[in-house]
C-alpha cells in the first residue's frame, strides 16, 4: 500500500501539467488516491479466502498449524506467568533451595504477536523501502 501512497502526490501533481479540464483532473486525482485503498482491500480479501481454504481442510497439517502454534504460545505464557512463579512460591514456602528460572520469551512473543495481528514490522519495512522482493 505504501508504494501507491507514495506515488499519489507526484502523479496528481503531473495531472496539472497534462490535463486541462478541471472536472476530469479531479476525477483522475480521486481515482488515483483511492487506488491504494482498493489494492489493500483486494489483498485482504484474497488472504481471507486462503485462510478459509486452510481452515476447511481435513488435513491436520493444513488446518491445524495455526491452532497448534496458538496453543504452544498459550502454554508458554501460562508456564512463564502462572506455573513457574507459583512453583517458585511453593518451593520458597517449603524452604527448598531450588529456583525455577523463567523461560525467555524472545522467540515466542513475535510469533504470538504476529498471530494476533500486532506485528507491524513487515509494514514498516515496506514503508521504509527496505523489504526484499523475490
Amino acid at each position: 500500500m505504501s508504494v501507491f501512497s507514495d506515488l499519489v502526490g507526484p502523479v496528481t501533481g503531473l495531472l496539472d501539467k497534462f490535463v486541462e479540464d478541471k472536472d476530469q483532473k479531479n476525477a483522475l486525482a480521486h481515482e488515483i488516491s483511492t487506488m491504494a485503498e482498493r489494492h489493500s482491500q483486494e489483498q485482504m480479501l484474497a488472504q481471507l479466502e486462503v485462510n478459509k481454504a486452510e481452515a476447511a481442510s481435513s488435513s491436520i497439517f493444513v488446518s491445524g498449524w495455526r491452532p497448534a502454534t496458538g496453543w504452544v504460545c498459550v502454554l508458554g505464557m501460562a508456564g512463564n506467568f502462572i506455573v513457574t512463579p507459583f512453583a517458585n512460591f511453593v518451593l520458597a514456602l517449603l524452604e527448598v533451595q531450588v529456583f525455577i528460572p523463567l523461560v525467555p520469551l524472545d522467540t515466542m512473543l513475535p510469533v504470538l504477536l504476529g498471530m494476533l495481528g500486532l506485528g507491524g514490522l513487515r509494514t514498516l519495512e515496506k514503508a521504509k523501502g527496505v523489504h526484499r522482493t523475490k
